[in-house]
């Protein structure tokens, strides 16, 4: 990792949808390595693509103009994380003579796209004909919840269209650039293209791998441990990381389609998995690996939504509370069960334990990325915490005195 004292460096601030004060982001750049200090993900995603995509230093003006505006896009649609899933995130800027003329981004599942949202109020046709309309991800061809945005840019009678990504869902895929193309509309493609994949990492993973996007997460003390020995566990060392980091948690939760845990922490814990910190939606329960009911008295069933998903080895049963689903006993059940909730549509899942569950993951190769605290404390002896295999650390920051890793999966 790079001195910082040998870089440039700048600060930004970060509008995290915390109860909280919001940090300030501090990112090294170098020739050959980078580092920064904050909170990842989300509102910051924009840092972390600089780390992993940066700018070239040889571009015609024209295409600094289209990744200008284009970065706006991507700006606008970080907003509907957690919101708008399983549909993707997507923001729209119409420009007129590099002005910013109108702009929108997908709100909420079920509502208007980020294009008919941008085009709101503007019906000028001599305006729109000399405007250009930037959107990160490929204007949808077909009827779902809203009529196709395609027919709705040739109807306005826009000349011209910019898309970072082609869309991969199999009613689209390239049928919407098609219907633009056919009406004489300029389309160019791939600006900040790989900036909008990292965007919509959920989305493409759902479509792609036809499995939901698999996050990780722990906490771990200094020396490597989850908890510390059962005669510890009533102690002032019984959480791991500190109050922010947790509030941070619960974020994350707001964001994700839904949560697992294995039956052991459902048992140790008794979590509630909800997003009670923050201002957000509570993500789809999932309990992995029980062989019997779920007492009534968990805690997982007093906040919504339920019913809660339960992947076991001995019944298939629907309830207004639980829904059983059987699975094969195997030695790697984890393939049918990702497979099941891509056919509920499920887009992500936050794995949060236990130890278990975890490495089971890790070992399958079948998760995208793992977000590990690590407290200053230290328990000697405890539950280890998971090995990771085949991971590329991704970023490092500070949550007051916890430090956060994100790591990738090389291999995914």
């Amino acid at each position: 990792m790079a001195n910082a004292s040998d870089l440039p460096y700048f600060l930004l601030s970060a509008s995290v949808r915390l109860s909280l004060k919001s940090p300030v982001f501090i990112v090294a750049k170098g020739k050959k390595t980078t580092t920064f200090v904050g909170l990842p993900e989300c509102e910051c995603y924009q840092l972390i693509m600089d780390i992993y995509f940066p700018a070239q230093t040889t571009l015609m003006p024209q295409v600094l103009n289209h990744e200008i505006f284009m970065q706006r896009c991507l700006q606008l649609a970080a907003s509907g994380l957690g919101r708008v899933a399983p549909n993707p995130l997507v923001g729209a800027v119409l420009v007129n003579k590099g002005k910013i003329i109108g702009e929108g981004y997908h709100q909420i599942y079920g509502g208007p796209h980020a294009e008919v949202v941008a085009l709101q109020g503007i019906d000028d046709p001599l305006l729109l004909k000399n405007s250009t309309l930037y959107v990160n991800l490929e204007p949808c061809s077909h009827f779902g919840k809203t009529p196709p945005c395609a027919d709705l840019i040739v109807s306005k009678g826009i000349k011209e269209v910019v898309i970072a990504n082609r869309d991969p869902f199999a009613e689209v895929n390239g049928r919407g650039i098609k219907v633009l193309k056919k009406a004489g509309v300029k389309v160019t493609t791939g600006v900040l293209e790989k900036e909008g994949a990292v965007l919509n990492k959920r989305f493409f993973s759902f479509h792609e791998k036809k499995r939901p996007y698999i996050i990780l997460k722990w906490a771990q003390s200094a020396d490597g441990f989850l908890a510390p020995e059962k005669k510890k566990k009533n102690s002032r060392y019984a959480t791991v990381s500190g109050e922010m980091s947790r509030t941070l948690v619960h974020q994350w939760r707001s964001e994700e389609a839904a949560i697992l845990i294995g039956s052991g922490t459902l048992k140790a814990d008794n979590p509630l998995l909800d997003a009670r910190m923050v201002n957000g939606s509570n993500p789809q329960k999932i309990i992995l690996g029980t062989d019997g009911n779920i007492p009534a008295n968990k805690n997982i069933f007093k906040q919504p939504p339920l019913p809660v998903l339960v992947y076991n080895a001995l019944k298939a049963q629907t309830g207004s509370r639980a829904v059983y689903i059987k699975i094969p006993r195997t030695k790697n059940a984890l393939p049918s069960i990702l497979s099941d909730l891509h056919n509920r549509s499920v887009q992500s899942v936050l794995v949060e334990g236990g130890a278990v569950t975890l490495q089971r993951f890790i070992d399958s190769g079948l998760w995208d990325e793992a977000r590990v605290f690590t407290s200053p404390i230290e328990f000697y002896n405890g539950t280890p915490a998971p090995q990771l295999k085949k991971s590329l650390m991704q970023c490092e920051s500070y949550i007051e005195s916890d430090r956060l890793t994100i790591y990738r999966n090389q291999l995914t």
